[in-house]
């Protein structure tokens, strides 16, 4: 049998996105216009970060959908090379992060505790925590650079706020060309005016800095994952797969997770964070216009601007498609 070289396996991916986007034009359904876009933008999206390192950024231990994302990545994503807590909580999150990624069998995937800003009311899994769980290492920018030292490009999926990531591309500024960002967070419409998204709110200069130095960028904003069709409530379906007796140590931690945030702050979860960490993979749930520009202002708010800067921009999401791949990666 003769070998395949890289050419043939790169004509044969052409081949295929091609077909996708012939399908695209013709039923420009969510997902699909996202890969129409960017191959008539000279680009497939999902070919060049195909098997590309992932490192996750994330607020984990306040809202339930980080831990979600968390656990849809470890369990879908064997790339997954770096976990990064952002808006720490005394080394909190980063310790709920080790821990999670134990019970999940990814031990080999490295915590890194990140930046901590002013202290957070968004903070339920104290108790959730072995005390023997240990502390993680602070060397962000050390652990992000490890991941970059090949070269190549690396995924970046941001759930929380922006520091450490701009503390990153500042420290290292080649990495802004290197990581290819997606980022949940932003709006355009966000449903108070007044006020920034809540990730970019958070810390509104380092939304800025990402803003002008990232030059491959994509933002899951607020208008799209803020949604009644991807909220997870006590009793439904999601919620009581949890509490079966099949259910492994990670689905307990996860179901009580989900109680102390439904008792303490909400009666529900949106999973802003999956359909970012879908739309990472360059899974065909979220759609993205072509390139968008925008201004963003000193706190942060976001405003469509003919004159600004450019990312992509989510405009919708396939929710009962991507709800599907959720239960999916949340079976056993």
């Amino acid at each position: 049998m003769s070998e395949i070289g890289e050419g043939d396996h790169a004509r044969s991916q052409e081949r295929t996105w091609a077909t996708i986007k012939a399908h695209a034009e013709q039923t420009g359904g969510p997902g699909f216009g996202l890969i129409a876009d960017k191959l008539r933008a000279g680009a497939s999206p999902s070919t060049s970060l195909l098997g590309t390192p992932v490192i996750i950024d994330t607020d984990i231990g306040g809202d339930p959908d980080d831990a979600i994302a968390l656990i849809c990545a470890a369990v879908a994503i064997p790339e997954l090379a770096l976990v990064v807590t952002s808006d720490e909580h005394d080394g909190g999150r980063a310790r709920f992060a080790r821990y999670l990624l134990d019970l999940l069998g990814r031990s080999d995937v490295p915590v890194v505790a990140g930046a901590q800003l002013s202290a957070t009311r968004y903070w339920v899994v104290a108790d959730l925590v072995p005390d023997d769980t240990p502390a993680q290492p602070r060397n962000v920018v050390v652990a992000v650079s490890k991941v970059c030292a090949g070269g190549g490009p690396v995924r970046w999926v941001g759930m929380g706020p922006l520091t450490n990531l701009a503390y990153v591309i500042t420290e290292n500024p080649q990495l802004a060309d290197q990581l290819a960002i997606t980022q949940t967070g932003g709006a355009i419409n966000y449903r108070d005016p007044a006020r920034a998204s809540h990730n970019f709110r958070l810390d509104p200069d380092a939304a800025i800095t990402v803003v002008n130095d990232a030059t491959r960028l994509q933002l899951v904003i607020s208008d799209v994952t803020t949604n009644e069709a991807v909220a997870i409530r006590p009793g439904d379906d999601f919620y009581l797969r949890l509490t079966t007796p099949q259910a492994p140590p990670w689905a307990a931690v996860l179901r009580q997770h989900l109680d102390h945030w439904f008792d303490t702050f909400h009666p529900f979860s949106h999973q802003h964070d999956p359909l970012t960490l879908s739309a990472a993979l360059r899974l065909p749930f979220v759609t993205f216009t072509r390139q968008r520009r925008f201004r963003i202002e000193a706190d942060a708010r976001m405003f469509l601007d003919p004159a600004g800067h450019t990312a992509w921009i989510a405009t919708r999401a396939d929710y009962p498609a991507f709800l599907t791949w959720l239960g999916k990666q949340l079976t056993w």
